[in-house]
């Protein structure tokens, strides 16, 4: 659970690589921002709202990849990227089961149901249109067999960067601004169907 000291570094090693023309790789596991406080006191919301705006600025290939849990702000932090990537046994929500659960009916218990309504699977998230690309984990998962993950997860980067460095830095940011915008956008009677 990152600082605010945590997504300020973070900015200024990506406006580093955007500087020296490298792509950015960022690697989301936690489940939302460090919330005491203090974090508060140092800044944590402007923090966050700051890399989301330069983010989309950047001119360089941004792929970032869920390896584990990435939750609310705090994954959003580092999470605007012209690819979004996940092993498939990751989830990434704007709250925990739990939190909206407790939120929407009171009862933290009914976090099953709020995980299903919120749709934070790998493939829930891949067919919502949200993420690029699905890992595969290899058999028992990604912790149980870290070389074999990694090098899965090195092709696709490869793949990833390849494709994206064809694109124009004009290309990228309007790739990424527009797939940012289409987040939560939905038809009227869409959600019935």
């Amino acid at each position: 659970m990152a600082a605010p000291g945590g997504y300020r570094k973070a900015m200024r090693l990506m406006e580093h690589a955007n500087r020296f023309g490298m792509p950015i790789l960022t690697f989301i596991d936690t489940p939302g921002a460090w919330a005491g406080l203090e974090a508060e006191h140092l800044g944590q919301g402007e923090a966050i709202a700051y890399n989301l705006r330069e983010m989309f600025s950047l001119d360089v290939p941004i792929i970032c990849t869920v390896i584990g849990e990435g939750g609310s702000g705090g994954a959003l932090g580092i999470g605007v990227g012209d690819r979004i990537m996940m092993f498939e046994h990751a989830v990434y929500t704007v709250a925990t089961p739990e939190a909206c659960a407790a939120i929407l009916w009171k009862d933290a218990a009914k976090g099953p149901q709020a995980a299903e309504a919120l749709k934070i699977t790998a493939r829930d998230l891949k067919n919502l249109g949200i993420l690029d690309r699905l890992l595969p984990e290899p058999s028992g998962g990604v912790h149980s067999h870290p070389v074999e993950a990694t090098e899965i997860l090195k092709q696709a980067l490869i793949e990833e960067i390849n494709v994206l460095n064809q694109l124009t830095p004009e290309e990228r940011r309007n790739l990424r601004y527009e797939k940012f915008r289409k987040i939560g956008v939905f038809l009227e009677g869409e959600a019935s169907s």
